[in-house]
């Protein structure tokens, strides 16, 4: 077997390797920084009108006949 082609493709394969790991982390931090805006988002929307956004046809009327 040919010593210099079994390098070439072993350092290949390790900067794929490299290029993966680091696109992935890159994926990562993408990721959690969206978790973050998505918990700031959450914990200051008011929740009364989150429930009336999803159900608009509740509270709408009263029904006070006896």
């Amino acid at each position: 077997m040919d010593i210099a082609l079994l390098s070439m493709a072993m350092n290949q394969g390790q900067i794929r390797q490299e290029a993966s790991m680091a696109v992935m982390k890159k994926a990562m931090g993408n990721a959690e920084q969206q978790g973050e805006a998505l918990q700031k988002l959450l914990s200051s929307a008011d929740v009364a009108a989150i429930q009336h956004a999803a159900q608009p046809h509740l509270g709408g009327s009263i029904d006070v006949t006896l």
